[in-house]
C-alpha cells in the first residue's frame, strides 16, 4: 500500500492563497489546520519563510494521494535534493505537526529557508506565527 503524502504549508500554498489553486486544489484528500514549531518571516518578495525554532507557526496539513505532487512543490520552492542546502531557495524536511490542542498529527514535509537566506532577503519576523498574502487577513 502506498502511503499518502502529507505536507505542512504556511504560505502561498494554504487554502485561499495564491498558489493553492494551481498546486493543491482538487488534489488533496484532507486539509486541516495545523501548527508546527519554528519561526516565521515575511519576505519583501511577497511570500513567507520558516526556520526551525520554538514558536508556533500556523498553517495547514494537506494530504495528497498522488506523491508526484511533491515534484511540483519542489519546483515551486526551488528545492533540489542533489544541491547543497545553501543552493536551494527552500529545503524540504520532515517535521512533526500538531492540532490546535497540541495533539500530534504525525510527521509531514515542510519547506524551510536557512537563517542566512532570510537575513539576506530582509525578512521580517512574524511573532504571531501567521502569514497571509492578503492584507487584513485573519487566521
Amino acid at each position: 500500500m502506498v502511503e499518502n503524502l502529507r505536507v505542512f504549508v504556511y504560505g502561498t500554498l494554504k487554502p485561499g492563497e495564491v498558489n493553492y489553486q494551481r498546486y493543491c486544489a482538487g488534489r488533496t484528500i484532507e486539509e486541516k489546520s495545523a501548527i508546527a514549531w519554528g519561526q516565521l518571516f515575511d519576505l519583501p518578495c511577497g511570500y513567507p519563510a520558516m526556520i526551525l525554532g520554538n514558536q508556533q507557526v500556523y498553517g495547514f496539513l494537506l494530504t495528497f494521494t498522488d506523491t508526484a505532487v511533491l515534484e511540483d512543490l519542489d519546483r515551486l520552492e526551488d528545492y533540489n535534493p542533489h544541491r547543497l542546502p545553501e543552493q536551494n531557495e527552500y529545503n524540504r524536511q520532515q517535521i512533526e505537526v500538531f492540532d490546535g490542542a497540541g495533539k500530534s498529527l504525525g510527521n509531514a514535509w515542510a519547506y524551510f529557508m536557512t537563517p542566512q537566506q532570510i537575513q539576506r532577503a530582509n525578512g521580517s519576523f512574524l511573532p504571531q506565527g501567521w502569514w497571509s498574502g492578503y492584507p487584513y487577513s485573519e487566521q
